[in-house]
C-alpha cells in the first residue's frame, strides 16, 4: 500500500465512531459493513466486535452476537457492556451457567475503579499513551494501589522501556510479595533485560508456591534457556505435553523442545517435534523454518508443496508469511532452483524489513562516534586499568563468518569452555553510554571517557561474577561469542586487558549473502534484511576494525575462514598459539565434541570441515550486482 493511500485511510477511532453513529440511527447495514471494513484494517481491535454485538443485538441476531462479544472479550476481558450483553443472551437463552460467569465477571469490573478498567481496557487495544495516562492521574491519588502500578509496567514494558517497568514492579512486590501475577512479570521482564539467572530465581520462587502451574513452568523453562541449561527444558516440556490435545500450544511446547533438542545434537528426535508442531499447526511458520535452520535438512516434495500453500494464504500473520519465505527458499536451494530461491529470500527479507526501524547511516554514525573518544592516548592514559583476569577469549566479528567453528575448535580443548552468545558486554555499554533507539548501539561513547579506573575494575569484576553462571565444566578459559562485541573492543580492552580477542572474518560476498539468506531472531541482527544495508554494515564493521588496529595494535588476532577451512591443521595451530594453549589433536577432530550449540551453524559444526559453503553465493551471482557494487574496495581490502 502506498503512503498516499494509507493517508487518505479513515484511522481506526473514526471508523468506530462512524459506526456507533449509523447504529444510534438504525442504519444497521451500513453500520456492520463499517465495521468489517474496520475488522480487515485492525483485527486485534476489541471494541469493533462490542459494537458489532450492539448492532447485532439490535436487529435480534443472538447467535452472532454471542460469537462478536465473545471474541471481544477474548482480546479484552474489561469491556463491561460486553459482559453484561453477554449475560442477558446467555440468560434470554436458557444458559444459566454462562449467564452467572458473565454476571460474575461484570460484577469483578465493576468494583475496581473506573479508572482502572478504563486503563486496561485501553491497554488491551493498544492505547499506550492514554492508558498510561489515566493510570499516572489515578496512582497521584493513589499510589498504594499495586493493580495500577503492576498495570502501568506492563504498559512501560510493551513501550520497551525495560529499566522503568523493572523498578515499577519492584515497587509492587516491596508492597505484596504473594502478588503472585506481578512476580511473574517482573520475570519476564528480567529475561527480556538480558538477566536470565535473576528470571529464574523468580520462577523458582512461584514454582515453590504453585509447582504444577503451567505459566511458572514456561518461564523457568525459558530462563534455563537463556542460560544455557538446554537439556532439563527437554524434559520439562515433555511434562507439559502430557495429555495436552493437539492445538496452538501443543503446537508451541513442540516448537520449543524441538529447539532445545537441536542444541543439544539429537537431531533426529527434534525433527520428530518439528514434525508434531506442524502436525498440530500447518502452517507454523517457525516450525518450517526451524527445520530448514538445521541446514542439514532436506524438504520433501511433499513439504515443499505444503509450504507454497501455507504461504499462500491470504490471511497469515505477517511473521508466519516470513517465516516460510525463508524455509522455502531453502527448500528451492537444495533442488537446484536458484531463482525460485531468490525471490523467496528476497520477498522475506523485504517483508521483515518493512517490519524493523534499522537504518544504516545510524549504525554509520555510531562508529564515527566511537573512534574520537577510543584514541592511543585514551588507552596510553588507562595502562593497568581493569581486571589481569586470561580467562574470557571473545570471538567477534559479522554473524555468518565461521564465528562457530573457531569456537567449536576452541571448545574442543580441555582447557577452554565453550559458553554462548553472552549479552553483557552490549548489556554495559548501554548502562554506561545509553543505547540509541534504532541500532540499540551506544548512543554516547563519551560516557567512557569519565569512568574511573575503579569503576572500569568494578565492571571487570562483574563480567567474571555474571558469565560464573554459563561455566559448568570449571575449566580454566571460557568463550564469550557475540559478534556484536566488535563495537565494544575499547570497553574490553579496559575491563579486561589479558582478555584473548579473535576477530573471525569471511570474503564479503559469501558472508554478507549468507546473512541474505539467514532469518535471525526477531529483534537480532536488523541490518540484514537488504543487500545494500548489509554491504554498509560489512563495511562499517571493517573500518572499525581498521580503527582498533590501529589504537590497540597487535590487541586482535584475525582469524580467515576460509583459512582454516583450505588447511585446518595449521588454522587451529595458529589459533591455539595466540592463546598461549598447546596443541590437541581433539581440536582437528572438532566435530566429535558433544556440546550445545545454539547458532544456526550449530549442525555444520557437528560435522567434518568441508570447502561447499565457499562458493555458495556464486548460484545468485547474477542477482548479487548491488552487493557487489556497494561493498566496493571492500572486497579486496578485508585481507588487510
Amino acid at each position: 500500500m502506498t503512503a498516499a493511500a494509507l493517508a487518505d485511510m479513515p484511522d481506526r477511532d473514526t471508523l468506530l465512531q462512524t459506526s456507533r453513529s449509523l447504529r444510534e440511527q438504525r442504519r444497521i447495514p451500513e453500520a456492520l459493513t463499517t465495521l468489517a471494513r474496520l475488522e480487515a484494517l485492525h483485527p486485534g481491535f476489541s471494541r469493533l466486535y462490542q459494537e458489532r454485538g450492539h448492532c447485532l443485538v439490535q436487529i435480534g441476531n443472538a447467535p452472532a452476537a454471542l460469537e462478536a462479544l465473545q471474541t471481544a472479550v477474548r482480546l479484552n476481558p474489561t469491556l463491561p457492556a460486553c459482559w453484561d450483553m453477554l449475560e442477558q443472551i446467555h440468560r434470554m437463552r436458557g444458559e444459566v451457567a454462562r449467564a452467572e460467569e458473565a454476571g460474575r465477571q461484570l460484577a469483578l469490573l465493576t468494583q475496581l475503579p473506573p479508572e482502572i478498567v478504563m486503563a486496561n481496557s485501553l491497554f488491551a487495544d493498544g492505547d499506550l499513551a492514554p492508558a498510561e495516562a489515566v493510570l499516572r492521574d489515578y496512582l497521584d491519588r493513589d499510589g498504594d494501589n499495586v493493580g495500577a502500578r503492576r498495570l502501568l509496567a506492563r504498559i512501560r514494558l510493551e513501550a520497551d522501556d525495560l529499566e522503568q517497568a523493572e523498578g515499577l514492579l519492584e515497587q509492587v512486590l516491596a508492597r505484596a510479595p504473594d502478588y503472585h501475577a506481578a512476580r511473574l512479570d517482573y520475570a519476564m521482564v528480567l529475561l527480556q533485560g538480558q538477566k536470565p539467572l535473576a528470571a529464574r530465581g523468580q520462577a523458582e520462587q512461584l514454582l515453590v508456591d504453585d509447582p504444577d502451574n503451567r505459566d511458572y513452568i514456561k518461564q523457568y523453562a525459558a530462563a534455563c534457556v537463556a542460560l544455557g541449561d538446554h537439556e532439563p527444558v527437554i524434559d520439562l516440556y515433555a511434562r507439559l505435553l502430557e495429555g495436552l490435545a493437539p492445538g496452538p500450544e501443543a503446537a508451541d511446547l513442540r516448537l520449543w523442545r524441538a529447539n532445545a533438542l537441536k542444541i543439544m545434537g539429537r537431531q533426529a528426535e527434534a525433527v520428530a517435534d518439528y514434525r508434531a508442531a506442524l502436525a498440530a499447526r500447518p502452517d507454523h511458520g517457525v516450525a518450517w523454518f526451524s527445520l530448514a535452520n538445521l541446514k542439514t535438512w532436506r524438504f520433501s516434495d511433499e513439504d515443499v508443496a505444503r509450504l507454497r500453500a501455507a504461504g499462500a494464504r491470504p490471511d497469515l500473520q505477517e511473521m508466519d508469511r516470513i517465516y516460510l519465505a525463508f524455509a522455502l527458499g531453502k527448500a528451492l536451494e537444495d533442488e537446484g532452483d536458484h531463482a525460485g530461491s531468490w525471490t523467496c529470500y528476497e520477498r522475506g527479507n523485504a517483508l521483515r524489513r518493512a517490519m524493523g526501524r534499522y537504518r544504516p547511516e545510524v549504525a554509520e554514525a555510531c562508529a564515527a562516534r566511537l573512534k574520537p573518544v577510543f584514541s592511543r592516548a585514551f588507552f596510553a592514559a588507562r595502562a593497568g586499568w581493569g581486571v589481569a583476569d586470561a580467562a574470557p577469549i571473545f570471538i567477534l566479528g559479522l554473524p555468518r563468518s565461521g564465528s562457530t567453528l573457531i569456537e567449536q575448535i576452541l571448545a574442543s580443548h580441555s582447557s577452554v569452555e565453550g559458553t554462548q552468545e553472552l549479552t553483557e558486554i552490549g548489556r554495559y555499554a548501554g548502562e554506561i553510554c545509553g543505547r540509541d533507539p534504532d541500532c540499540g548501539l551506544p548512543l554516547e561513547p563519551d560516557a567512557m571517557a569519565r569512568l574511573t579506573a575503579a569503576q572500569v575494575r568494578v565492571l571487570g569484576e562483574r563480567f567474571l561474577d555474571e558469565t560464573r553462571t554459563y561455566r559448568r565444566l570449571g575449566r580454566p578459559f571460557f568463550v564469550d561469542k557475540m559478534p556484536n562485541n566488535f563495537w565494544h573492543i575499547g570497553l574490553i580492552h579496559l575491563m579486561l586487558p589479558n582478555a584473548i580477542i579473535l576477530d573471525v572474518r569471511r570474503e564479503p560476498m559469501a558472508c554478507c549473502f549468507s546473512n541474505f539468506k539467514q532469518l535471525f531472531g526477531t529483534t537480532n541482527h536488523a541490518f540484514t534484511y537488504g543487500v545494500v544495508d548489509i554491504a554498509r554494515h560489512y563495511r562499517t564493521y571493517l573500518d572499525l576494525m581498521q580503527h582498533w588496529d590501529a589504537v590497540l595494535p597487535g590487541r586482535v588476532l584475525s582469524v580467515h575462514y576460509e583459512d582454516v577451512v583450505e588447511d585446518l591443521d595449521a588454522g587451529v595451530r595458529r589459533l591455539l598459539d595466540h592463546c598461549d594453549l598447546p596443541f590437541e589433536p581433539a581440536c582437528l577432530e572438532f566435530h566429535n565434541t558433544r556440546r550445545g550449540i545454539r547458532t544456526p551453524s550449530s549442525e555444520q559444526v557437528r560435522h567434518p570441515i568441508g570447502r561447499e559453503g565457499l562458493g555458495q553465493w556464486k548460484h545468485y551471482e547474477p542477482w548479487l550486482g548491488p552487493l557487489r557494487d556497494q561493498l566496493g574496495d571492500a572486497l579486496t581490502g578485508y585481507r588487510t
